[in-house]
C-alpha cells in the first residue's frame, strides 16, 4: 500500500496526538516561556513530518524526518526539566517520554526505510 497524504503516516499521527496532549498538560502554566517552547517544540514534530512529505524528493523529506526527530528529542529534554520544576509527576514525564521515544523510533525507521529505497531505486 503507497501512503498518499501525510496524514496517513503513523508517526504523523502519533506526533499530532503527543501535541494535544502538552497542550492539555501544559495549557494553564504560568511559565510562559516554558510553554511556549515545548508546545512549539511538539508542533514542530508533526508540521516537520508534513512538510517533508510534500517536498520534491526524498533527500528533502529525510531532512525534515531529521528535524522532526530533533524536536523530538528538544519535548523529552523539556519533560525532563519539567519534572525537576514540580510541573510534572515522575510518573507522568516518564510516560510522555516515551511517547516521544516511540515517534522518534518511528521516525527513524522512516529515515531508514527512504534512505533503503532511495538506494534500490537508483542502481
Amino acid at each position: 500500500m503507497k501512503i498518499r497524504k501525510f496524514e496517513e503516516l503513523k508517526s504523523w499521527q502519533k506526533a499530532q496526538d503527543l501535541a494535544v496532549i502538552i497542550y492539555s498538560e501544559f495549557g494553564t502554566l504560568r511559565d510562559f516561556g516554558f510553554k511556549d517552547q515545548i508546545t512549539r517544540a511538539t508542533v514542530s514534530i508533526s508540521n516537520n513530518i508534513a512538510e517533508g512529505f510534500d517536498r520534491n524528493s526524498t533527500a528533502d523529506f529525510c531532512r525534515f524526518l531529521s528535524i522532526a526527530l530533533a524536536s523530538c528529542s528538544e519535548v523529552r529534554s523539556m519533560l525532563y526539566l519539567s519534572e525537576r520544576l514540580n510541573y510534572l509527576s515522575n510518573e507522568k514525564r516518564q510516560g510522555l517520554a516515551e511517547e516521544t521515544n516511540e515517534i522518534a523510533r518511528m521516525i527513524t525507521g522512516l529515515i531508514k526505510y527512504l534512505k533503503n529505497y532511495k538506494k534500490t531505486t537508483n542502481n
